[in-house]
This record gives C-alpha cells, structure tokens and sequence, in this order.
C-alpha cells in the first residue's frame, strides 16, 4: 500500500483477519439523516473538511470528483456535508469492530555493528507470490549479503512491529533519520502471534496485548523469536523520505494520513477518500468524521475500521488499547446514495 498495503493496525497482532468469504458478503444500505449520527453536531467538521480536501481530488468517480470541486469553491464545513452528502449504513452481518494503528519510531543505523543487528529489507527482485516465510528467510539468511538492508534496527520485536504497521520512522545512530514505508511482501497470510500464546497456553485472549507481546519474546529468548516465525508474512520497505516530517505516513491513496482524522477502511464497500463517521464505544467513547484514506490486510467488512493515532511511543499506547464496538456510516454523495436503490432501506 504504498504505506499499508499488507500493514495492520495492531488488530493483527492480537486477533486474525476476518475471512475472505465476509468480506464477500452481500452488504445491506440504509439511509439515514444527520440527526441520527451520535454527536454530529459536537464535532469539528473543519478538521474534517481539510482532511477530505487533501484526498478527495484523487478520487475519479464523476459524482465524488463534482463534489470535490465544489469543496474547492470554499464552504462552511458542516453545512457542505449535511448539503451534498446522505449518510449510509452499509452493514454485511459482522459487528462492527474500531482498533488502532500507528506510526513507530525505531533506533538504527545505516551500517551494521553494536545493537544494530536486525535489517530492514528493500523488496528482492524476482519475487513471487508466495515467497519463502517468515521463517524460512530467517533461518537461511536468504536475504543477506544482497545488499538489500535499508537500515539496521536495535531490537528485532520493533523490527517485527514495523512489519505489522507497515510504516516508521528510523532515528539514526548518527543523527538525523530516515523513513520507510511499504515496499512488498512475501504473499503468505498473517498469522496471529497473540492467538498463539494463547493457543499454547501461556495466556487468556483477554490477557493479550501488544506490550504483553513484546515482554514475552524478549524475555524468552531464542524461543521469543521463534514466537515470530509462527507469522508466516515477512514484509519488505522502501525510503519515503520525500513526505515532510511533520506530516504524517503514506496511507493507501499514496497521500499523507492524518493523526485522528484518518481511518483504514474496507474498499470493498467503502470507496478511499469518503468522509466516515465514527461512533465507536468502549472506555473511550469517539464520534468524530474521519476519511476513509487507507486499508490493511486485517480490514475485511462493511463495520471494520482502524483509526490512525499518529507517530511514537503513546501513539502505540493508545492504539493497542482500542479494540471497541460501535458502527461507522459512510457520507456518499446524495445521487450514489439512492442509486443503490431498491437495496436500501430506508
């Protein structure tokens, strides 16, 4: 994905995928009114419009791309959504489900030596899909001395952390830093590594975290990383260091995500760029209008979102407590909205 195309939020660590088959699912529309959105007239919905404003013109369906010209004209915020847009609950038979992503901050150097023993890879040329796993690469060093490695890494769980985010920042020895994104993958499926340890026995699912995860392979180990290999999906990186530091990584638009405003959707029911709005429950309750600007292998389902919380370590923190109910709606434009007539109910 450009930055996620095979990246998770931390959902994949903790749980798997939904199946192929839901996200195959014949959804179900219902229209509703403005009204009926928990907390719609609370939100800043000038945070939300600029945030639209930044993608919307990558969109190419003509109703989406008229719309995005007229937001160019300059509007007040929440009368432009409320106007041009009719909210649509697209449902396919899965409860909904909000977890976290974001982007890491690792320690590295460009050249190998002290800590710095663990690489990232460039994708090899001639890979195909799939490729060898996780293990397997591992095991045989069957990418070194390639002169692949873009940087190397202090520690190997935020080398295998990065590989679940799919993005980072690296903060060199030397001074200075550099930032990677996706760059391909090996094409095996993610496997679970916190439904493993409780596969084996050595937590309860409610027990599982991502900082749990961490503890347990660094305190364990040769037997902590051969934890890892238990995920057979090995993922590759390149430099994006043409994005500007102060602005976020490289969703699946290929345009900058935005902390808290960004959310990674499902294509298959949610077109990239479409305002979203979220009202997601648990100990911290959200309702806020987000865009729909990325994706990730753990994405499957017409109520399945992750939100982008931003970069560094409490972004991590924040992120891998989310794992809440709720229901996300889908602002279209007002003619796509009931062109999916007779199948909306309204």
């Amino acid at each position: 994905m450009t930055v996620r195309a095979a990246a998770v939020g931390l959902s994949l660590i903790l749980q798997t995928s939904f199946a192929t088959e839901a996200a195959m699912a014949n959804p179900t529309y219902q229209l509703l009114q403005f009204d009926e959105l928990e907390g719609w007239a609370e939100d800043d919905h000038q945070a939300a419009f600029d945030v639209f404003l930044s993608t919307c013109g990558d969109m190419r369906d003509p109703a989406w791309e008229a719309i995005c010209a007229v937001a160019h004209e300059g509007h007040e915020a929440r009368g432009f959504f409320e106007r041009f847009f009719t909210p649509v609950l697209i449902e396919d038979g899965k409860d909904a489900l909000f977890t976290g992503y974001f982007e890491p901050e690792l320690r590295g150097s460009r050249t190998r030596g002290g800590p710095y023993q663990y690489p990232l890879y460039r994708l090899p040329s001639g890979v195909s899909s799939p490729w060898l796993t996780r293990r397997e690469i591992e095991e045989t060093d069957a990418l070194s001395g390639k002169g692949l490695e873009i940087a190397w890494i202090d520690d190997p769980v935020d080398v295998f952390f990065l590989q679940v985010q799919g993005s980072g920042r690296v903060a060199l020895d030397t001074g200075g830093g550099i930032r990677v994104g996706y760059g391909g993958a090996n094409g095996h499926e993610y496997s679970s590594i916190g439904l493993e340890l409780v596969r084996r026995g050595i937590y309860e699912s409610h027990q599982v975290s991502a900082d749990v995860i961490r503890n347990w392979v660094r305190n364990n180990g040769e037997e902590g990383l051969q934890l890892l290999w238990a995920n057979d999906s090995f993922v590759f990186f390149r430099e994006v260091n043409e994005v500007p530091a102060n602005m976020g990584p490289l969703g699946a638009m290929n345009r900058s995500v935005t902390t808290m405003r960004t959310v990674a959707i499902d294509p298959t029911y949610i077109p990239y760029g479409a305002p979203v709005w979220i009202e997601k429950q648990g100990a911290n309750p959200l309702n806020r209008l987000m865009v729909a600007q990325d994706t990730g292998s753990a994405i499957r389902g017409s109520q399945r979102a992750d939100i982008f919380f931003g970069t560094g370590d409490e972004a991590g923190r924040q992120a891998g407590r989310v794992k809440d109910g709720g229901r996300m709606v889908v602002l279209m434009p007002i003619q796509s909205a009931y062109a999916l007539l007779p199948d909306v109910i309204e």
